[in-house]
Formats: C-alpha cells, sequence, structure tokens
C-alpha cells in the first residue's frame, strides 16, 4: 500500500512511502474482524474505569450494637441493631464495592484489532503521512495552520509521533478534535477508531510497522 507524503503545509513533496506487504493478513473474514475490535475497545474502555464507588454495608456503619427491641412480644416485626439496612442511616444491602473493572485479552488479539484498524484506515483513505516537523514554542496558531493546511482542522483526528513532544502536545490542548499519542508510551484501538483522520509523522512510519509487526 503506498501513500504519498505531504509537507507541514499540505503540499505534496512527490515521495512515497510503502508500508509492509505483511501488515495485515487477509485471512479474517469481517464477522471476526467486528468482533476482534470489539473486544480490545471493550477491554481498553474497561480498563479505563476507577472503579472506586462504594457504599456501607451495616458492618462499616458506626453505631451501637444494642438489640433496639426485644425479639417477642412487641407485636412489631424483629429488630436488630440501629445499623440495620431497613432503618434510615443502616447500612445498605449488597451496595456497590470497589473493584477492577479490567479483564485480560491475548496480545495476538490486541495486536490484531490494531493491525485491521490501520488497514481500514489505509484502505478508506484515512491517514496523512507528513514530514517532521517539531514547534519550537507553544503555539496554537501554528499548529492550526498545520492543521488547515492538511485539510482535517474540523474532523477528529489522532496524531501519531514516534517521542514525546510537549510542545506539539500543549499546543493541541486548545483543540477538542485533536489528541496526541507517541508509540513509546503506546497507541490503542479506541483512539485509532474514533478519528476520522490519522496523522502520522514520517519518522514513526518504521517504529509503527516494527509495533504491529513484532510477535
Amino acid at each position: 500500500m503506498v501513500i504519498e507524503i505531504l509537507n507541514p503545509n499540505g503540499l505534496p513533496t512527490g515521495r512515497k512511502i510503502k508500508f509492509n506487504s505483511n501488515f495485515l493478513s487477509n485471512n479474517i473474514n469481517i464477522k471476526t474482524k467486528n468482533h476482534l475490535i470489539y473486544l480490545e475497545i471493550k477491554r481498553f474502555l474497561a480498563a479505563q474505569r476507577q472503579g472506586s464507588h462504594q457504599t456501607k454495608g451495616r458492618s462499616q456503619i458506626q453505631g451501637s450494637n444494642k438489640k433496639i427491641q426485644k425479639q417477642k412480644g412487641s407485636g412489631n416485626a424483629r429488630k436488630g441493631d440501629i445499623k440495620n439496612p431497613l432503618f434510615i442511616g443502616g447500612g445498605r444491602i449488597f451496595g456497590p464495592v470497589k473493584r477492577k473493572y479490567n479483564f485480560k485479552l491475548n496480545k495476538k488479539i490486541k495486536k490484531i484489532a490494531l493491525k485491521i484498524l490501520f488497514y481500514e484506515k489505509i484502505i478508506n483513505k484515512k491517514i496523512k503521512i507528513i514530514e517532521p516537523f517539531m514547534l519550537k514554542e507553544i503555539s496554537t496558531k501554528k499548529l492550526r495552520k498545520v492543521l488547515k493546511g492538511l485539510k482535517v482542522l474540523k474532523k477528529k483526528i489522532l496524531i501519531i509521533t514516534n517521542k514525546i513532544d510537549k510542545n506539539l502536545y500543549f499546543s493541541s490542548r486548545n483543540f477538542k478534535n485533536v489528541k496526541i499519542r507517541n508509540i513509546i508510551n503506546g497507541i490503542n484501538s479506541y483512539d485509532i477508531a474514533k478519528a476520522y483522520y490519522l496523522i502520522i509523522k514520517e519518522n514513526s512510519i518504521k517504529y509503527l510497522e516494527n509495533m504491529l509487526n513484532k510477535r
């Protein structure tokens, strides 16, 4: 698959880049592809959940353990102490407790899901490869000029770099539709699936291919 390389102003440089032919195996049917992507995105979103929500059961409520009335003879239902869940201020019955929502998924499935999503972006021409550029200072205006030249200003985009670029990151924070990811810290299927365009720096392609083709 061949993609033309653009400069930061969005103009063609006359150079092209070819992705590795082993980028994706075509022996996976559509239903399987969709299910793998679903599992990986579900795993990612589950891992983002904090899981710190909790209510107190009767053993965690502060109060007297004294039985508030005798067991029989009152004509009322049996009651224990004041921490009974049936009373106002008592513990909650089967309330939520702190937990982790993470679930395990094989590395192979994660890798295949990433490959499928990249392949779909390439087929649909939703990937733009640009020459490496560095912002000398934090400037939303300069980044806006780059995005306007690439004709992606109003689209949801994901910019992929091969290293941490603080100026680029801080310059992008005023754009709600722009997200920066570097290959060192990892890229995920959710961000790729959510983005309308992928903007990849030319010097990141080798790192990206190595990551996707690594077993």
